[in-house]
């Protein structure tokens, strides 16, 4: 941590933006509410202010920034921008080396705008969540012909899920779609009885569409003491839920196949 000194306006704004912009992305790449608050106080204190005040909402924060009993509050909409282990990982990289003097405010700066959000080729994300519904559906017992069809639908499933959400919808309406498409693809075995369990597929087809990380993070936040923002993010994951299930649904009524509910 940085000594106390003194620390002018302009220079508690510049440090005031940083510590709400590192907020930001942590929020809006999925970190749980603790971290969040965590990351921030201990960022704006190594920089030289002498505490950090946060209020978090869903979709939004509001952040107050203390030095020598003067204050600066600053508010910021943070928009889902989709789970990314790798930024919250180097904003953690770049709090330690703060902490440790090894970053001074350039510094910070510079890391976070050059930080992106990197992601895995959309090809090979389809493929190995085919092959992870696909082996959940042979655990259960279906034969090769079942892990076939499973891994068909779930890879086109994901595909789908994959450029809707390119395109910036709903999610929403991106489960909804992903479960109708997927359900469809998965009961041709059903209807055609392929393998010796043809409605493993059907139902193993979706798991891809569990929202296991903001549940998850829903009862991190309740038990750690955020109790609005996990209510609010176990709503929006029981939503996500509510939306698989009418894309299956739809889609069972669409075909006639009925097997597994």
């Amino acid at each position: 941590m940085q000594d106390a000194v003194w620390m002018d306006e302009p220079t508690q704004r510049e440090v005031s933006r940083l510590v709400s912009h590192t907020g930001q992305m942590l929020l809006q790449h999925g970190a749980e509410s603790k971290l969040v608050s965590d990351i921030c106080c201990r960022l704006g204190e190594a920089l030289g202010l002498d505490s950090v005040e946060l209020s978090l909402s869903a979709s939004s924060m509001v952040i107050t920034t203390i030095t020598h009993q003067h204050c600066i509050t600053t508010a910021r909409r943070c928009p889902d921008r989709g789970i990314n282990m790798r930024v919250i990982t180097e904003i953690q990289r770049i709090l330690i080396m703060t902490e440790k003097g090894l970053l001074d405010r350039d510094g910070v700066k510079a890391r976070l705008s050059k930080l992106s959000p990197d992601r895995y080729n959309r090809w090979l994300v389809a493929v190995m969540v085919g092959l992870a519904c696909a082996s959940f559906s042979r655990l259960s017992g279906g034969d090769w012909a079942v892990f076939s069809i499973t891994f068909l639908a779930s890879f086109i499933g994901m595909l789908v899920r994959q450029e809707i959400a390119h395109r910036h919808f709903n999610p929403l309406l991106n489960f909804g779609v992903t479960a109708f498409v997927t359900t469809v693809i998965s009961s041709i075995g059903a209807m055609h009885q392929v393998g010796n369990q043809p409605y493993l597929a059907m139902a193993s087809s979706v798991l891809m569409l569990v929202p296991g990380f903001p549940l998850i993070n829903a009862v991190s936040d309740m038990v750690k003491g955020y109790v609005n923002m996990g209510i609010a993010r176990w709503v929006f994951a029981s939503l996500l839920t509510l939306s698989t299930c009418l894309g299956i649904v739809g889609a069972m009524n669409l075909t006639g196949i009925w097997g597994w509910l």
